[in-house]
């Protein structure tokens, strides 16, 4: 007899995946005292998403922090006890959302099995999916990030360095010789990032799966080839799992920019 499957942890939503004003993390009023730290998370998480919804309509440098208050239903004295401004509290959005996105990828990299191009192909899937998913976080991630300042960009930039550890089983590559691997592995994350960024920055966050074939071969080819890059490159097939988008929005109610 096999053993039960364990309970798997709610997944955590993406930031800006749902409406700030969400009914059901309404604090409500009763008998019963709702503890501090219960009334900070919660006002924490609906910040989070009245933050990324704003900056991604009006871009960084116009959203206000009054603006985000309103889109959370929150009060300014309860976002300065929680953020010190407005680019504090990016960066905190900010971390937060790339830890859920990385931590569904190297599930995604972890179950995809031991051929590395299958496993580098199945956390790009995953990245464009859930990128697709909430295009609101897609669009303050990946572009109003450059205008949220320099520690932001640091972050952007130790992030990117982050994401060589998809490529620490890769192989060395055919004809690698004399050829600086970090350099290579920073070189191939760099291209996948700025064609991602462009296609976020024209609007077209829908079409962000539809890239998986030619970032999968950019990705592989270096260390395998263009033969290894080729098999690696296939349409999703139904063994390959359901979307990745379902952790992070509600089926139907991806947040869209206007």
């Amino acid at each position: 007899m096999s053993a039960p499957r364990r309970p798997q942890p709610a997944p955590v939503p993406l930031p800006g995946a749902r409406p700030g004003r969400d009914p059901d993390r309404a604090i409500k009023r009763g008998p019963r005292r709702v503890p501090a730290e219960v009334v900070a998370a919660t006002q924490r998480d609906r910040l989070f998403d009245g933050l990324v919804q704003e900056v991604a309509t009006k871009g960084y440098d116009n959203a206000r922090v009054t603006d985000i208050c309103h889109a959370a239903g929150v009060t300014r004295p309860a976002f300065y006890a929680l953020f010190t401004g407005k680019e504090d509290a990016f960066l905190a959005a900010y971390r937060h959302g790339i830890s859920v996105v990385t931590q569904l990828m190297e599930t995604a990299y972890r179950e995809a099995g031991p051929d590395w191009p299958d496993a580098a192909r199945a956390a790009l899937r995953t990245l464009l999916e859930v990128l697709a998913s909430v295009p609101a976080f897609a669009r303050m991630a990946l572009v109003e990030v450059d205008a949220a300042g320099p520690d932001a960009r640091r972050e952007r930039d130790a992030l990117l360095t982050r994401f060589g550890r998809f490529f620490a089983e890769a192989g060395p590559g055919p004809g690698a010789a004399g050829v600086d691997r970090d350099l290579l592995v920073a070189t191939v994350v760099g291209g996948l990032h700025a064609t991602i960024r462009n296609r976020v920055a024209q609007g077209r966050i829908e079409e962000l799966p539809l890239l998986l074939p030619v970032l999968t071969y950019a990705a592989v080819a270096p260390f395998h080839g263009p033969d290894g890059a080729s098999r690696a490159t296939r349409p999703v097939r139904p063994e390959d799992g359901p979307s990745a988008a379902a952790p992070c929005a509600p089926a139907g109610e991806a947040a869209h920019l206007s």
